[in-house]
Formats: structure tokens, C-alpha cells, sequence
């Protein structure tokens, strides 16, 4: 039989991460990092970037054609945590300059499939670049990994990532009685501290203990992987050991957004 999958792959982590890290750092040899105001990762194996027209990151390949290049996302949870960097990704490649009507087309495509407000200054004060990958590394709590480029490929981000930001506040600002529900099935030395809400996926939750003595991450798997909120909604529930899993009326006419089922 196969292994129950509990959890994102690596690919799928790093893909995720991806696409809802807003903060990203061009860094090329020679030069200072640069800001990006769009970065994508194309199923091509490239990664578009805009970086401002006048900066090294712009300059350097339209002089020297290719250059070695590495763009680093920091993934911040939304929540104020102690420690609010929940994960690091380093995509490594050669970045290439594009020509004005090769950036059209590419800009175009990449707004059909991720139409960031940024691509508007793009041939104005933005220029668009293309890193061709060759590596991917995603660091967070449990260790640092390499991930294999057809895998990466192959992969797609999490069903929740555009909404997780908004999920884990509604459990950290309106629904404390959920996460003492799971607090109290996490193993003992894992309660000595205030817990709150890391992540979310299709697979299940992940919580951090914020202790005297550190921090601890600890993933708790739903018992089947979801695909759209009102599974989540469920799963969430079924996993804390709500009353209302099993068709009870709540006071409110919703919890987690969806009326209690």
C-alpha cells in the first residue's frame, strides 16, 4: 500500500511559498540586491521578474548578455509571531534581458495567469527580466532541501494559498476556543507556551508554541486532503473536536465563514 500522504511535498512547499511571497530580492554578482516588484514562476522553468529600469539588476544583462543571478523570498507569516519568518526559498539561475516586443508578449502571458498591478510600470519604470532556473533550495523549521527541477515543474502551489492569510487571522482573532482545542491534543511539552497559528494547507494544520525556551512547529494532519473552504471549514473542525462536526447548530450562523454542517 502506499504511504498516507500528511503533508505538501517539498516541490509543492516551495511552489506555495512562491506564489504568495511578496517580498523577493534579485541578487546579482557585482552588484547590490535589488527589489523585485513582480516575480513568477513560469511552468517553463523561468522565473519573471521586474526590477526598476535603472537599477544593476536591469543594467547588467542587457551589457553582458547572461549573468549568473539568485532571487530570495522570505515568506512572512501574517500574524505578529515571535519569530514571523516561517520559510526562505533561493532560486538560482542565469538572468537574461528581454527585447521590447519579447517583453510584450511575455508580459502579456504572464498577466493572464498572475495580473500583478506591477506589470503596469513594466517598459515605463520597470524593465522585465527572465531568470532561467537551474536550482531550488526552500529552507523553514525542519531543515533546508534541494528540490529537483521536473519535480518543481510538475507541482503546483497549494488550492489555499491566497486565502491562508486570512484564515489563520480568523482563528488567531476570532476563534482562540479552536486553537485551545487543538493545544490540548498536542503532547505535553508542546503546551508550555502560547500557541498559534502557522499555516494552512490541503493537508492539514500547522501550529507553533511560543515558549520560554523557543519556539516548536508541529504539523497536525486533517484525516483526508481538501480541496475547496468548505472542506477546510470542515477538516479544521473535525480535527479540533468541535461539537458542531456532527450537525449541531451553532450560536453564529457561520464558523470559519461557512454555516456549521
Amino acid at each position: 500500500m502506499p504511504a498516507e500522504t500528511t503533508g505538501p511535498s517539498t516541490a509543492e512547499r516551495l511552489r506555495s511559498s512562491v506564489a504568495r511571497t511578496k517580498n523577493a530580492v534579485l541578487a546579482v554578482e557585482g552588484s547590490a540586491p535589488t527589489i523585485t516588484s513582480v516575480h513568477h514562476l513560469r511552468s517553463r522553468g523561468d522565473v519573471v521578474v521586474a526590477v526598476p529600469n535603472d537599477s544593476p539588476a536591469a543594467m547588467l544583462p542587457r551589457l553582458s548578455g547572461a549573468v549568473p543571478a539568485v532571487l530570495e523570498l522570505t515568506d512572512y507569516s501574517p500574524l505578529a509571531l515571535r519569530e514571523p519568518v516561517r520559510s526562505l526559498v533561493w532560486l538560482r539561475g542565469n538572468l537574461h534581458a528581454l527585447c521590447e516586443s519579447h517583453t510584450r508578449s511575455i508580459a502579456d502571458e504572464v498577466a493572464s495567469e498572475f495580473p500583478h498591478p506591477g506589470l503596469l510600470d513594466v517598459g515605463h519604470d520597470a524593465a522585465l527580466l527572465q531568470l532561467r532556473l537551474e536550482s531550488a533550495v526552500v529552507a523553514d523549521s525542519s531543515g533546508a532541501e534541494s528540490v529537483d527541477m521536473d519535480d518543481l515543474l510538475a507541482a503546483r502551489p497549494d488550492p489555499f494559498w491566497e486565502t491562508e492569510s486570512a484564515w489563520l487571522r480568523y482563528l488567531e482573532e476570532d476563534h482562540q476556543n479552536i486553537i485551545e482545542l487543538l493545544a490540548w491534543k498536542l503532547p505535553p511539552h508542546m503546551r508550555q507556551g502560547r500557541v498559534r497559528p502557522l499555516g494552512i494547507d490541503r493537508y492539514g494544520l500547522r501550529l507553533r508554541t511560543e515558549g520560554d525556551h523557543g519556539d516548536r512547529d508541529i504539523r497536525m494532519p486533517f484525516g483526508a486532503p481538501v480541496d475547496d473552504a468548505a472542506g477546510l471549514s470542515r477538516a479544521i473542525r473535525v480535527l479540533a473536536g468541535c461539537p458542531f462536526m456532527n450537525g449541531l447548530r451553532a450560536r453564529s450562523s457561520t464558523i470559519f465563514g461557512f454555516g456549521a454542517r
